[in-house]
């Protein structure tokens, strides 16, 4: 049968899981598409097939093979999410059902990530604590399946704010330099133009949905000529 290689940096993504005054602790999760091109590019798109049952609760991913001249199935079941709920529930049981053919398997084998609030900008919203910081994975090394070196940048200052294991990053190294990932492409509601992500002086990178949020709903430029 086939063997899935290991997940690059660029196709982990990071997600807050707790936030507090002292900081936040992050978890690393692969998503959907990552989990369809690793398929399609190790076995083939016609060779693997997907269905759900359960109303979407569950999901069988199906590997022809060959040798045996049958399907092959491995299924998982998936939760809930907040929005969307029955395609997100339908997303999770496929990416389980993928971790059960081994894809991102090394995703459980990660550390337990802290960045501190001395690294990230924290705010207050009554009696809770969150972040509007995005992070992402640097660097990432994996060994028998196993993750033994991982750094984590903080999209929006650019600097390194976590590090373990075997890695060539150090923290606090500003990683400014490097190409601005965005997570979707988001077009100004207005004129439709495809907004980027802008690098302030500083080093602070400000997303396009911040952007947004501080133009009244619309991109820089509209928002200037609006001003006029």
């Amino acid at each position: 049968m086939c063997k899935f290689r290991d997940l690059t940096a660029s196709e982990i993504e990071c997600r807050v899981s707790t936030c507090n005054e002292n900081g936040v602790s992050l978890l690393l999760y692969k998503d959907a598409r990552c989990d369809m091109n690793i398929l399609d590019e190790t076995v083939g798109p016609m060779n693997w097939q997907r269905r759900h049952t359960r109303d979407n609760a569950n999901c069988i991913v199906e590997i022809w093979c060959a040798e045996k001249n049958q399907w092959i199935a491995k299924e998982d079941t998936g939760t809930e999410s907040y929005t969307e709920k029955q395609k997100g529930q339908a997303s999770d049981s496929f990416k389980r059902a993928c971790f059960n053919w081994g894809i991102g398997r090394e995703l459980y084998t990660a550390p337990f990530i802290w960045v501190s609030s001395q690294l990230c900008n924290m705010r207050q919203n009554k009696d809770k604590w969150t972040t509007n910081d995005r992070f992402a994975v640097e660097e990432i090394v994996i060994e028998n399946k196993r993750i033994t070196g991982l750094s984590i940048r903080n999209t929006k200052t650019g600097s390194i704010v976590y590090t373990f294991g075997k890695t060539t990053s150090k923290k606090g190294n500003s990683v400014a330099d490097k190409p601005i990932v965005q997570d979707k492409e988001t077009k100004c509601p207005k004129c439709g133009k495809v907004m980027k992500a802008v690098k302030k002086a500083d080093g602070t990178v400000v997303m396009p949905e911040d952007i947004l949020k501080g133009c009244g709903g619309t991109c820089y430029e509209c928002y200037k000529a609006g001003k006029k």
